[in-house]
């Protein structure tokens, strides 16, 4: 059983260190901005019926994170490069290498350089999205029912929702 969880420990850390890269190359200030958002939405949704709270965590399910918003950028930054370099001109091809080097750079580093402009366009971490689907599933009152003695199932089933 330690063996089985050992490789989910290992994919997890990698994905809290890419994410926490990101946070740690994003200033301060904007940080502090995104965490003040989702402090400002569990206040708003605090006194709200457990309706309002799921349409909330209906619309951060489909919420982009910055990973997904990053791909599908450099995806349409590439594409466009190799219709420009065929349509326009040789030398737009090197839009595509330029989101090609991107991706590679956060896919080795957990960063480049579109990332803190994304940041301050708000664009949050996977991580970020569901600390606040985790709250406002505790203010929804999801896991009331567990309790330390609570067997693996019936956290599983609360948890999952």
């Amino acid at each position: 059983m330690q063996f089985q969880n050992l490789n989910y420990n290992a994919m997890e850390l990698k994905e809290q260190y890419v994410q926490d890269q990101v946070r740690e190359n994003t200033p301060e200030e904007i940080n502090s901005e995104i965490d003040q958002k989702v402090i400002n939405n569990l206040t708003h949704y605090y006194n709200l019926p457990s309706e309002e709270i799921s349409k909330r965590l209906d619309k951060l399910q489909e919420e982009w994170d910055i990973e997904k918003t990053l791909e599908v950028n450099a995806s349409a930054i590439a594409l466009t490069g190799l219709m420009l370099g065929r349509l326009a001109g040789r030398r737009w091809y090197a839009l595509t290498g330029v989101a090609a080097v991107f991706l590679l750079q956060h896919g080795l580093q957990g960063w480049c350089p579109p990332i803190p402009l994304l940041r301050a366009l708000g664009i949050r971490t996977r991580k970020e999205i569901d600390e606040e689907i985790y709250a406002l599933r505790v203010l929804r009152g999801d896991f009331d029912e567990i309790s330390a003695n609570s067997g693996p199932d019936e956290i599983i089933r609360s948890y999952r929702g």
